[in-house]
């Protein structure tokens, strides 16, 4: 018995020393995961201050920049109102520029124009128009040619230039000088074309032509009669004269 007490002693010791042991080892472990965890709650603090002031310095610039943006505004704004008003400047002074240099021209052309020739008197017009005539009808053909030619130059605006001019080519015809004759009658048809003595030109036209030893010219101005005035006696003698060529 003295031999196995102590032995026994032994045996009950051992169970009790290495719960001690496993005590220790587990408090170690639970210290460094506090270690660990004070690290991390440290560190993760410390980024959610970074985080933090991160945020206050981008609210900062924020407000930086959009105060610096009203500024720039504010500044473009003055900016287009001075441009505006530099236009608008711009504008009246070459508008009243313009104004003055018209006024100018005016005055210079007026200063420059010579007087208006006096308006022809009606009834002396009537009067060297019937002269004319009678001389043509009297057979006096180049005193009837002189006096139409005269009558055109001094009557540019007169109602009797058709006429006019068809009586100074009749007076070529007469005077057998059928090229001018054919520049006369070509100038009605060709001048006033709704005139009623523009068919009888054309028809004289081709006469002329004709006369002069023109048969294509003739031919051609005898066809453009027939074609734009069907209806006309000048038109129903043109066809003859086709079917004679």
């Amino acid at each position: 018995m003295r031999r196995l007490l102590p032995l026994l002693l032994l045996a009950a010791a051992l169970p009790v020393r290495a719960g001690l042991f496993d005590d220790d080892e587990a408090r170690a472990r639970i210290e460094r995961m506090r270690a660990e965890l004070r690290a991390e709650t440290v560190a993760l603090s410390q980024r959610v201050d970074q985080a933090a002031k991160n945020q206050i310095d981008f609210a900062n610039q924020a407000e930086t920049l959009k105060a610096e943006l009203a500024r720039l505004r504010g500044q473009m704004e003055v900016l287009l109102n001075d441009v505006d008003a530099a236009q608008k400047r711009q504008r009246d002074f070459y508008v009243d520029l313009d104004g003055r240099l018209r006024k100018l021209e005016s005055a210079a052309v007026a200063a420059a124009k010579p007087p208006e020739p006096p308006k022809p008197d009606p009834m002396q017009e009537t009067r060297d128009y019937e002269a004319a005539l009678a001389s043509f009808k009297a057979a006096k053909y180049g005193d009837a040619n002189a006096a139409f030619l005269a009558f055109i130059k001094t009557y540019p605006n007169s109602g009797l230039l058709p006429n006019a001019w068809y009586w100074a080519g009749s007076s070529h015809f007469q005077m057998k000088e059928y090229a001018k004759a054919a520049e006369a009658f070509a100038k009605v048809a060709a001048t006033w074309p709704t005139d009623a003595k523009a068919p009888d030109a054309l028809l004289a036209e081709g006469n002329a032509l004709a006369e002069a030893g023109n048969a294509k010219g003739a031919k051609q101005v005898f066809e453009k009669l027939v074609a734009q005035y069907p209806a006309s006696s000048a038109a129903q003698t043109a066809k003859q004269r086709l079917k004679k060529k």
